[in-house]
């Protein structure tokens, strides 16, 4: 173009032929900068067109980084439900599945196979005694035919004495007990009535047919064996005694008025001491309560230093333990990490403190080994530390308190423990911590003290496994005869489970302290005894303790 503008110009060139060619540069020059300038505009839009797209990628690919997050972890959680859902129940499993289906390969107790059964070199268990029972005797004879020489056909002579053994049998019969009372009559000319009859017998429940030894049968089979109503009485009908349902049910709810104030003695007395544990379950009761949806009730489980109470209510809130704990209550109560517990007024206030469990923190790393295989082994190296701990602590427990072996026992468990909280807080520090591993080390650093109130004190357990085996008859009866139908029936199952696991942290028969107590009820007329007191375990004479079946707690029980 400059050539063409330079060869226009030249002096040879007329000055008319020049001015258009001029003109039509000057157009081509303005339209190509016009031109230029939309492009560099167009390019402009694009180019900033181009860094908002790459912005949106940048946060596209975020988001992405996000939900793959996301999704890992759903995918870690999906995990876990399936193995609480499918997997084991309980945590006493065989040699080879030490951690809940999370094989350690450093753990030496896994490689060996052990049969099941007795062990050799360990101690056979001792025979039982049966002495106890009633004995029966019988004399076996040889038939008459055989009581002859078969070679010379002389007669045997009888001798004295005899080849004895003994089987243990039992004999379940049911029998109508057909009472003839006696009749007399006067001999004198006196004045009033010429006969007179012997009394009736006492009975349990007044005009009822059946008798005490019935009621007894009932109440362990429906809340010791856990059996529901009609399912017994089906065992029973094999035995030709057919009993009505509804008089079962009308008997059991005049039962539960005989028991409550045993029940309520064992309630008031449970508070007191300075080491308790609680734990809860779920119990249904069908009935129509205002304000409440559906009839899912609760089953506390509180235990004391001598006593068990079930507490039935229909909220899970901290009023119910609340409630049951008063400003007298002291000491420590070892509970799981359940938030009601936290919110209790008495533990804010520092008259109780809580002790958590190891166990719920060892399902924690569980649940982490289960739902990201990745972090498996991270899992399965907490674990091993708190199986040390478990280890230590039970060394130490089994020492005589102040001596050598305990004070060694008790230097390695404050070491370990110490050792752990700076495992924890170091690896909390880093940055790379995955967020399943950090949150039960945040968990754990959050719950700490309680969890290491056992190192001052070696009365209080590691966990409260106690409470969850007493909550286990209530589960398998819930399972057994779903709940109760009523608000009586449900206090009668709180009132039952209440006297008979107090009974055995007593050592006692609760068939024979049944027995005494419906004997003492039915000859007052079907009432309540005028003072309870006698039938309670801690007020038993040692005779009374030894006819019932056995003493009460010793020292280095555990009671807890």
């Amino acid at each position: 173009m400059d050539g063409q503008l330079t060869q226009a110009c030249r002096p040879e060139c007329h000055s008319a032929e020049c001015v258009p060619l001029l003109e039509d540069l000057r157009r081509d020059m303005a339209a190509l900068r016009d031109r230029v300038d939309h492009l560099e505009r167009e390019n402009l839009e694009l180019r900033q067109q181009a860094g908002y797209w790459k912005s949106r990628h940048r946060d596209a690919m975020a988001r992405i980084g996000e939900l793959e997050h996301q999704v890992e972890q759903l995918r870690g959680q999906k995990r876990q439900l399936q193995a609480d859902l499918f997997g084991r129940r309980s945590e006493t499993t065989a040699l080879r599945d030490r951690s809940n289906d999370l094989d350690d390969p450093q753990d030496d107790t896994q490689l060996s196979q052990r049969k099941r059964g007795q062990q050799p070199g360990n101690p056979g268990p001792k025979r039982r005694d049966y002495s106890c029972l009633p004995a029966r005797e019988e004399f076996v004879e040889l038939p008459h035919e055989q009581c002859v020489c078969p070679a010379c056909g002389q007669p045997f002579r009888l001798r004295s004495d005899t080849e004895d053994s003994e089987q243990i049998e039992i004999d379940v019969c049911a029998h109508r007990r057909v009472i003839h009372r006696r009749r007399y009559e006067r001999t004198c000319t006196c004045q009033g009535n010429r006969t007179r009859t012997a009394p009736p017998p006492p009975k349990l429940i007044p005009k009822g047919l059946f008798g005490t030894s019935i009621w007894v049968e009932i109440v362990l089979d429906k809340y010791s064996s856990y059996r529901p109503t009609e399912r017994f009485l089906a065992s029973w009908r094999l035995g030709e005694l057919d009993l009505a349902a509804g008089t079962v049910t009308d008997g059991l709810q005049r039962l539960e008025i005989l028991l409550r104030p045993i029940y309520e003695a064992i309630k008031e007395r449970n508070p007191l001491g300075d080491l308790h544990q609680a734990d809860e379950t779920r119990w249904r009761v069908f009935v129509v309560q205002e304000g409440k949806q559906g009839y899912g009730w609760w089953l506390w489980v509180l235990s004391g230093p001598d006593t068990v109470v079930y507490v039935l209510d229909a909220s899970r809130s901290h009023a119910v333990p609340e409630g049951h704990y008063q400003v007298e209550s002291r000491g420590v109560l070892v509970v799981d990490r359940y938030a009601a517990y936290k919110a209790m007024v008495w533990v804010k206030d520092g008259v109780i403190v809580l002790a958590f469990c190891w166990s719920h923190v060892r399902r924690d790393f569980i649940r982490v080994g289960k739902g990201w295989p990745e972090w498996k082994t991270w899992a399965l190296e907490w674990l091993r530390r708190i199986r040390v701990l478990y280890q230590l602590n039970h060394r130490r427990l089994a020492a005589e308190t102040g001596s050598v072996a305990f004070g060694e026992a008790d230097v390695c468990l404050r070491q370990a423990v110490a050792e752990m909280k700076v495992q924890r807080e170091t690896e909390l520090a880093r940055a790379d911590l995955a967020t399943p591993c950090r949150k039960v080390l945040e968990s754990l650093g959050t719950h700490w003290e309680g969890l290491t109130l056992f190192v001052d004190d070696p009365r209080i357990p590691m966990d409260n496994n106690t409470s969850e085996r007493r909550a286990r008859g209530a589960a398998v009866a819930r399972k057994n005869f779903y709940g109760s139908g009523s608000l009586w029936s449900g206090q009668l199952a709180a009132a039952a489970f209440s006297i008979f696991a107090t009974l055995a942290l007593w050592g006692l028969n609760p068939r024979k302290w049944l027995t005494w107590y419906f004997e003492r009820c039915a000859a007052a007329g079907g009432k309540v005894p005028g003072d309870i007191q006698l039938f309670l375990p801690w007020n038993l004479s040692q005779e009374k303790k030894k006819e019932l079946g056995g003493p009460g707690p010793t020292e280095g029980d555990d009671t807890s």
